[in-house]
């Protein structure tokens, strides 16, 4: 596939129209940075095969939230290198609108255009995001990121006639593949299951939980330092008697000490589902085996 040599060159004269001035970094490769890892799998999907493309990932920690998150000497360096910054969107980043505020790289935002669940805080944080920001849990809201995402880079780099270059609608086509024939097997796997009660120790899986028509009874973000207050453990224990749960679940990388003290109450069973905020590899594969794992917990869990 042919270089993007040319275009780069109409991208750095884009920027430098609009006031800005000239990318940092003076060479053939246009770089792009994605917020999350969630963002980086679909980007780097979407720019598989095209030369003169360098993705990087800001933000790779074992965190399930973002909202402690505090960027580095190392993040704002790499924030100031970038000709491209890919992000999530939707409140996800509120803690680097101040650093992003201050770079000339063109922001691509992968929630913009899509319908988002309004927030609903999380317990014992105080937060002034206005929705959800969770999208990549739900593999439909992943086919719009992507979209996103190669429009973006289709018209930053190409401009008014980036629909007539195919080098990224081309990732996008073949990670959108990828992601329906699996979205297919998924439904199939918890059709079974549509409809059971959920409690999760996280407030990031309504996404998930709507895509898959399980009922999300009660979510409860729950850190250290933080934990369920009595009362909440009181109705999650009449939530989990009531709908006869047999599981309940906690996230990878958070606590677990109120879902325990719980599972010793009531019988049920305790679970960890993946929100996919770090780990290794790139494109689509990463995310499809996440949340096929979580599927396959649930599944074990609930059925």
């Amino acid at each position: 596939m042919k270089k993007i040599l040319g275009p780069l060159l109409a991208l750095t004269l884009l920027i430098s129209a609009c006031g800005a001035p000239a990318a940092p970094e003076q060479d053939d490769t246009l770089h792009v940075l994605a917020t999350t890892y969630p963002v980086y799998l679909f980007t780097t999907a979407v720019t598989e095969g095209v030369e003169g493309v360098e993705v990087s990932l800001l933000v790779n920690q074992q965190t399930s939230c973002l909202h402690d998150y505090t960027l580095t000497v190392g993040d704002m360096k790499a924030i100031e290198r970038a000709d491209v910054i890919v992000r999530n969107g939707a409140g996800l980043e509120d803690f680097m609108d101040d650093a992003l505020a201050a770079s000339d790289a063109p922001v691509i935002d992968c929630s913009a255009g899509v319908e988002l669940l309004p927030a609903q805080g999380h317990e014992g944080h105080d937060h002034d995001t206005e929705y959800d920001p969770h999208i990549w849990m739900d593999p439909s809201y992943v086919q719009g990121m992507l979209s996103a995402i190669s429009m973006g880079l289709g018209e930053l780099v190409y401009g008014d006639d980036w629909a007539s270059h195919g080098e990224f609608h081309t990732g996008q086509l073949a990670a959108k593949d990828m992601l329906e024939q699996a979205r297919q097997r998924w439904q199939e796997q918890m059709e079974p299951l549509q409809g059971n009660g959920l409690i999760t120790f996280h407030d990031g899986f309504r996404y998930f939980a709507q895509a898959f028509g399980l009922d999300l009874l009660k979510a409860i973000e729950e850190e250290e330092g933080s934990e369920a207050s009595a009362a909440e453990i009181k109705e999650i224990v009449s939530l989990v008697e009531e709908y006869d749960i047999p599981a309940i679940f906690t996230e990878v990388n958070g606590s677990d000490a109120t879902a325990q003290a719980i599972a010793r109450e009531t019988g049920c069973e305790v679970y960890a589902l993946d929100m996919i905020m770090s780990g290794d590899g790139t494109g689509m594969q990463p995310y499809l085996d996440a949340m096929q794992k979580n599927l396959d917990t649930i599944v074990e869990a609930l059925g």
